[in-house]
Formats: C-alpha cells, structure tokens, sequence
C-alpha cells in the first residue's frame, strides 16, 4: 500500500515539474516574441571632406571650322573641259595642274598673233630702210625734207604695230596657260560639279571647285550679350584689341570629344552685334600641319578661365531635384542632411560651388540613392586627393 502511494506521489511531482517547465518556456518564448526588433546597422558609405582649390575652368562656344583661305577655282577662258586631273577631296600643291580646256582655239589664236608679229616687224623693217635712205638725200637737199618726215611717221607707225602685233602675241600666250587650271596655294580640292566635256567658262555660275588652304584652320565661335561682358570684366585691358591679345591660348574640342593636339589663339573679333542672334562672333586660329581638320568640321572651343579657390566637388556626389543640385552632408552624429549647393562652374567631372559648402564639411560621395534625411551612416573616410590624381581637373 504504502508502494503504491510513493509511486503515486512520484508521478505528481514529475508532472507539476513538466507543466513548470513547460509554463517557463511557453513565459520566455512568449517574452522573445513580444520584443521589438533591433534596428538594422548603419550603411558604411564613402564620405570626403570638402576643401577649396586653385582651379582653372573653362568656357565652352559651338565652333564653326574653316581652312584659312576657301578659294573658287574658275576658269579665265571658255571652252570645253578636255581633263580633269584630280579627285576631290584630293590634297593638292601650289602650281599642280586641276583641270585642262581644250586648247585648240586658242593655240590658233596665238598662232595668227605671231603671224601677224612677223607682219608688222617686216613693215618695221622696211620704214627703217626707207628713212635710211632718205636721210642722206634730203641732207644733200635731193629731196625735200617732207619726205624724211613722212618716212619717219611711217616708221613710228611700224614700230607701234610690232607692240600691238607683240601684245597680241602676249594675250593669246596668256589665254593658251589659262587652259591648264592650276592650284593657286596647298589644299584640299572640294566637290567638283562639272565633268569630262561640260561647257566652262568666266560666266558660269558656279566654280569648277573651292579649294581649302589648311595649313592653318580658323575657327569660328560667338558669344551672347553676357558672355560678352563678361570676357570684357575677365581679361585686362583698355581696348577690345588688347584683351583679345590677354586670352591664354584656347583648346578645340572636335565631335568626338576629342581635344585637337594643337592650341589656338584667338586673333579676331566681329565689329558689331548680329541683331538677329544677339551674338558677336570671333575667329581663333589653329596650326593644321597634320591636316586633321577641314573645312566644314564643327567643334567646340574652350577658354581657360582661372579661378580663386573655389569649394570643389565630384560631380557624382550630387543629385538634382527641382532643378537644383544637392548634396548629403554628414553631421556630427554621423546623420545625414540634404541641403542644396550653388554651382558656379565645373570643370572636367567636378562642380565649382559658390553657396551651401564650406570646406572642412563632410558630404557622401556614392550610394545617395539609398539615403533619407536623418539617416545615420557609418562614414568610410575618402581622400579628396586621390580622387582627383584619378581623375584631374
């Protein structure tokens, strides 16, 4: 009896232990998932520390190109065009022969002035011969001296008919080179409208072709009212003429992007204002040796333009809203704060700021995307430096 109630009594305790145990667990599971959940760790983003440089930027005018002199060939003679002895787009030299006239008519023509030539040199010779022979008559008084002088006057006369019979000779000379069309400088030979056969002459409307010089290329650029005034402000001077002479040399950036090796110096500037356009155009000038660059190129040109230490910034480190720009600054308890920046210029794959930075700030460079105002972050400290031996102004 008294086994039965031990057992008995074994089984309650172990039962009163189980449901204990069981109401502990059910208590800390119930506790676990009651607690709010732990909030998610910060981003290590980059961050930068902005400073100010000496910079030099640049001022970008659409271009124009053209070869220094852009010559119509056309022809001083009419005929037909018996050969044309270069392509076009062809590079060609002072004196090189472009084009040949039939010049049959005008061999003719200069044969019959020679001709003609001989004629009067014959007539020459004969008035001479005669006064020769009258002199000594009428000194004898043989003769009287009215025959001397009527010798003499038709002397004069055969004298005068051997330069007109010689400057026909000289014309016909003249007209019979005219029919071989030569290059008048080294260039580039443009669209040729006329073919083997065509009629020419000085009357036609349009030239055989418009040879370029490019030995040194002008560019062609405009600037507005307030580009304009101020590149009167920017460069020192009394005169247009001398500030003009103050501009550094300037760069040319072709469709590519590409920069042209050479540099250029702007030389020349328009008289007045274009009414229509409100512009006023310049002219710079480029070296063109290689012969990279033809007429009808378009570009950009750049002016250097130096600046005071001015706040920089990487571009990427911006974000636009509204059409403003904007930066994240970082705070000091590593919260971050939108705040709008004024760019006052860029230069290469940075932005020049005038108002909203101060150097000693810290702003993120990467991940803005991912950022709200009042985020915390984990700052990853980058070198401005290293940024900019990456990539240079």
């Amino acid at each position: 009896m008294k086994t039965v109630q031990l057992k008995t009594a074994k089984v309650l305790v172990a039962s009163a232990l189980l449901a204990a145990g069981t109401a502990a667990l059910y208590s800390c599971g119930s506790s676990t998932a009651n607690a709010p959940a732990s909030a998610p760790p910060a981003q290590a983003l980059p961050v930068i520390t902005v400073s100010d440089h000496e910079v030099t930027s640049h001022r970008e005018f659409t271009a124009s190109i053209q070869g220094s002199r852009d010559i119509e060939i056309r022809p001083q003679v009419d005929g037909y065009l018996d050969r044309i002895s270069v392509d076009e787009g062809a590079y060609v030299h002072k004196g090189q022969v472009l084009f040949h006239i039939d010049a049959r008519p005008y061999t003719e023509q200069l044969n019959t002035a020679k001709a003609s030539l001989q004629s009067a040199k014959a007539a020459l010779e004969s008035a001479s011969i005669n006064v020769e022979k009258l002199t000594p008559l009428v000194a004898n008084k043989v003769v009287s001296d009215v025959q001397l002088k009527t010798a003499k006057a038709g002397y004069d006369a055969a004298k005068a008919n051997v330069a007109q019979a010689q400057a026909a000779v000289d014309a016909a000379k003249i007209n019979v080179g005219y029919t071989s069309v030569t290059a008048p400088a080294d260039g580039y030979i443009g669209i040729i409208p006329f073919k083997t056969g065509s009629l020419v002459g000085k009357n036609n409307v349009e030239a055989l072709t418009v040879l370029s010089e490019t030995k040194d290329i002008h560019v062609y650029f405009s600037m507005s009212e307030l580009d304009f005034l101020d590149f009167k402000q920017e460069f020192e001077g009394s005169t247009i003429e001398q500030k003009i002479k103050n501009i550094p040399p300037v760069e040319l950036v072709l469709a590519d992007n590409s920069v042209f090796p050479q540099k250029g110096k702007v030389q020349v500037v328009e008289g007045q204002f274009d009414k229509t356009m409100g512009a006023i155009n310049f002219r710079a000038t480029f070296p063109n040796g290689n012969g990279l660059l033809r007429s009808g190129n378009t570009g950009r040109i750049r002016i250097p333009r130096q600046l005071a230490k001015s706040v920089l910034i990487p571009q990427e480190a911006t974000f636009e809203l509204q059409d403003k720009v904007f930066v994240y600054t970082v705070l000091d308890s590593n919260k971050v704060e939108g705040r709008p920046v004024t760019v006052a210029d860029r230069s290469g794959r940075y932005y020049l700021i005038s108002k909203g930075l101060k150097p000693g700030e810290k702003i993120v460079y990467a991940g803005l995307d991912r950022l709200r105002d009042g985020m915390a972050i984990a700052p990853q400290k980058m070198s401005m430096d290293s940024l900019l031996h990456a990539n240079p102004i």
